[in-house]
């Protein structure tokens, strides 16, 4: 299947709930769409609504000055999100020879896009999206100025993708032997390099260590 995320049967996501928690904890993602022999990608926040569609609804915006709305009135929709990830040295490993590698956890989202150009139901959007990272007392959309937020609606599109397909990988050494997981997790529990010590967290939640 096209845009398909490649996914070796033992690096596939834990379960669903698993790949939806990684969108809301990872939710800046990548939006692609097919461009006739291109590809248009913008980078995003977005909110996952859990309670809209089978496997939930992604909801961002883009300034109306951005091409990418266009594309999606007629073609379905990629959003990329990517979690903790890292190099892997092959001296970690108790199993020679080896090669280096990288250990990730990602998941992609396809489905159809449903734009909005409406004002009132944009700035709903807009103040549902704020409300992720603000606290409504301390700023909000009802208490900015009407024409300031009349003029920002008027200046983005919104977008609500309904999760069509969900596929996620989390590639976290399930295919070495049991030594070497031990010995990557141990590697990267005592590592200074910015991301390693999150992913080891990671890799224990999913490889159940």
């Amino acid at each position: 299947m096209p845009g398909s995320l490649y996914t070796p049967a033992h690096f596939a996501a834990p379960d669903r709930e698993a790949m939806l928690a990684l969108i809301e904890t990872y939710d800046f993602g990548i939006l692609f769409v097919a461009d006739g022999d291109d590809i248009q990608a913008s980078h995003l926040p977005f909110m996952l609504d859990r309670t809209s569609g089978e496997n939930g609804t992604l909801l961002a915006h883009v300034a109306r000055a951005n091409p990418i709305w266009k594309l999606l009135e007629s073609r379905p929709a990629l959003a990329v999100f990517q979690g903790e990830h890292g190099y892997v040295s092959p001296r970690w490993y108790e199993a020679q020879p080896a090669v280096p590698t990288w250990n990730y956890a990602a998941v992609h989202a396809k489905g159809p896009a449903r734009l909005i150009h409406d004002a009132a139901e944009l700035k709903i959007l807009v103040d549902r999206l704020s409300r992720i990272y603000e606290d409504p007392a301390q700023w909000s959309v009802a208490g900015q100025p009407e024409r300031f937020i009349d003029g920002l609606a008027r200046g983005i599109v919104g977008i609500e993708i309904e999760i069509a397909e969900l596929q996620g990988k989390f590639k976290f050494s399930q295919n070495r032997p049991a030594a070497d997981r031990a010995k990557v997790l141990a590697e990267l529990e005592a590592s200074e390099r910015h991301g390693d010590r999150a992913l080891a967290t990671e890799m224990r939640k999913v490889l159940k260590l």
